[in-house]
């Protein structure tokens, strides 16, 4: 196996394994508010998000950056519980935010998420020479799977929607709620102080 591959399958399986399950509620919320038809809106603020992401990822591998591990893991869950608040803001309104907004929001979280990722990347690199190309492929890896499960979850609202009748309003409280709920229970279990 080449090491562009074995870097690639660890970024691919870190953001699906069940352990690390507040990146997948964090992609979730994401999707929260957006149909089939959006996926380009969609696949633009997951990339804002893996943008966001591998540059801290990047910076905190370089040994740039040095962040308390207790305070990112407190902050993932808040960027969750943040975007559900946007998204059922939105439904109240009649009209989800703004795309720019939502964009340099998905950014700004991406910066907090990447800080959580190189804490383990850091550790599985350990003594590499050159760690530009397992960055790189790790990070792709992961924007792999993000994309994986955005696909997922789209197909599985087109589906609600469209062949159980699911309002897509409905779909939308339904969803961003029940987010909201498991990620605001993770930040209270993760409080820094």
């Amino acid at each position: 196996m080449n090491e562009f591959h074995l870097w690639f399958s660890t970024g691919l399986e870190h953001i699906a394994d069940w352990k690390g399950y507040d990146h997948i509620l964090f992609l979730l919320a994401l999707c929260g508010v957006y149909r089939l038809q959006d996926w380009r809106q969609l696949l633009v603020l997951v990339t804002a998000f893996t943008l966001g992401h591998s540059l801290t990822l990047a910076l905190s591998v370089f040994n740039v950056v040095h962040v308390n591990t207790r305070w990112i893991e407190f902050l993932i869950p808040v960027t969750i519980v943040l975007t559900c608040a946007m998204n059922l803001a939105g439904l109240k309104q009649q009209s989800p935010m703004q795309p720019r907004w939502r964009y340099s929001a998905a950014l700004f979280f991406g910066l907090i998420h990447g800080l959580g990722f190189s804490f383990l990347l850091k550790s599985l690199l350990g003594a590499e020479e050159n760690l530009i190309p397992p960055l790189f492929a790790f990070n792709i890896g992961l924007e792999a799977g993000q994309l994986l499960i955005v696909a997922l979850v789209l197909l599985l609202s087109a589906v609600a929607t469209t062949f159980i009748h699911i309002k897509e309003t409905d779909k939308n409280f339904f969803l961003s709620s029940a987010v909201f709920g498991i990620a605001f229970m993770l930040l209270l279990q993760r409080l820094p102080f």
